[in-house]
């Protein structure tokens, strides 16, 4: 892999229509496809303590029909041509994404200004409640009864204070599901689900001046919403060390080891993820050289550190092979840390995490998806749709001793979060 990251300049065009809605274009006749990806600038962290779960919801609830599109309608059409569509949401975000083939276009765009400039009138109390039960059961299944599945809340919880936004699930409480309203879902899709809250990119065989005019008649007429403004949460510090064990129904222990992060976009982000890379990515990666492979006490192994706006949770996972303690992990987990923070990485291991990190960027660039739902997310999160083509770039500049001095800085004692997840039986 070169040591200089590859010029990518790749001709966008970026527009703002009069309400509000940014518009990102790229024309690739590659072939006869076309992706189109809208973010909403709304997660979970623009909810509130007692109505969590309500971007998730709107996941969901926006596959149900608008004013000229039936229940399940939206799937249906896609599926007819050929395509494909889904959606998603995360803390900070909510996307819906289509590819059709390139004379279809004007179907997805219908379909996405449909729902967000006439779900309102589609909206009723039997939908709410029909899609509510289909979340409280998608709770139930990836949560409530999957092996492991309450570690990533009880992390959140002893991670970041009650009134964090990260400090919720992005599914939300069973709870507060059970309690939405529907005023309450009228309020929060006026509030967020606006052309000024969304980013619209459509990458593929077009023509950019003739998308732009089809993207203006069906979005152009709808109003903005208010304005949206940025959740700020306040800086509170850990304190000490925390820490959680959970009973499961599980036959083997497994451990994370949560640290906070720096926000996505800075610097010390892409040392973390680079970090993570270096540590577990892979496996030729020093964690399972070490703890699979040799020492052979864990099972697998995992790093990340999570693309938030408010700060990443930076974290250590592995599960423990039969006879193996949760303390023995630990104990084995964090001595990696301690090494890391004590010498700059191997430099085989450190160029080992490069390469493959851009083989797997470069990779999702050929994929019109990937670069439509990349533009969205820089144009959303830092106003430079085009800055995300210059993501190998920071992970080319990091040098090993900004690695250690991240693992000695952000990843000590007194910032961490350890949470256990062992046999009922054994605990």
């Amino acid at each position: 892999m070169s040591s200089h990251a590859t010029n990518l300049n790749l001709d966008l065009q970026r527009h703002t229509l009069d309400n509000g809605l940014q518009v990102v274009l790229h024309r690739d006749a590659s072939l006869p496809l076309v992706a189109v990806n809208l973010w909403y600038h709304v997660g979970s962290k623009n909810e509130r303590p007692g109505r969590t779960g309500f971007a998730h919801l709107f996941e969901h609830m926006l596959f149900q029909g608008s004013a000229n599109v039936g229940t399940n309608e939206h799937f249906r059409y896609i599926q007819q041509v050929g395509g494909v569509a889904n959606g998603s949401t995360w803390y900070d975000r909510t996307n819906y994404y289509e590819t059709v083939p390139a004379h279809h276009l004007d179907l997805a765009l219908w379909l996405e200004s449909d729902r967000m400039g006439f779900f309102l009138p589609a909206l009723t109390q039997e939908n709410l409640d029909t899609q509510r039960d289909v979340v409280m059961n998608e709770r139930r299944q990836r949560v409530e009864n999957q092996p492991y599945g309450g570690a990533g809340e009880r992390i959140n919880d002893l991670l970041y204070p009650p009134g964090h936004p990260y400090h919720w699930p992005v599914i939300g409480y069973m709870e507060d599901i059970a309690a939405a309203t529907l005023e309450d879902a009228r309020a929060f899709f006026s509030s967020y689900y606006t052309p000024n809250n969304a980013v619209l990119s459509v990458v593929g065989d077009i023509q950019p001046e003739d998308a732009l005019e089809r993207i203006e008649s069906w979005f152009g007429e709808i109003p903005p919403g208010p304005p949206v403004s940025p959740v700020v949460p306040v800086a509170t510090p850990l304190g000490g060390e925390r820490r959680g064990m959970i009973p499961d129904d599980v036959s083997l222990p497994r451990v994370y080891i949560a640290f906070r992060a720096p926000a996505y976009g800075q610097r010390e982000w892409y040392t973390a993820d680079l970090l993570a890379a270096v540590l577990a990515g892979g496996k030729s990666s020093p964690l399972y050289r070490d703890l699979v492979y040799g020492r052979q006490i864990a099972q697998d192994v995992g790093a990340s550190v999570g693309p938030q706006e408010c700060g990443g949770t930076f974290m250590l996972v592995a599960t423990a092979r039969p006879g193996v303690s949760a303390a023995a992990l630990e104990e084995a987990l964090l001595g990696h840390l301690a090494a890391v923070a004590a010498a700059p990485p191997d430099p085989a291991d450190l160029e080992r995490a490069r390469n493959r990190m851009l083989t797997d960027y470069y990779s999702g660039l050929q994929r019109l998806d990937t670069l439509a739902d990349l533009f969205s997310q820089f144009a959303t999160y830092f106003d430079d749709p085009a800055a995300g083509l210059a993501e190998a770039e920071r992970y080319l500049d990091v040098t090993p001793r900004e690695l250690m001095e991240y693992a000695a800085t952000w990843c000590t004692e007194p910032q961490r979060v350890v949470v256990s997840v062992v046999p009922r039986k054994a605990s």
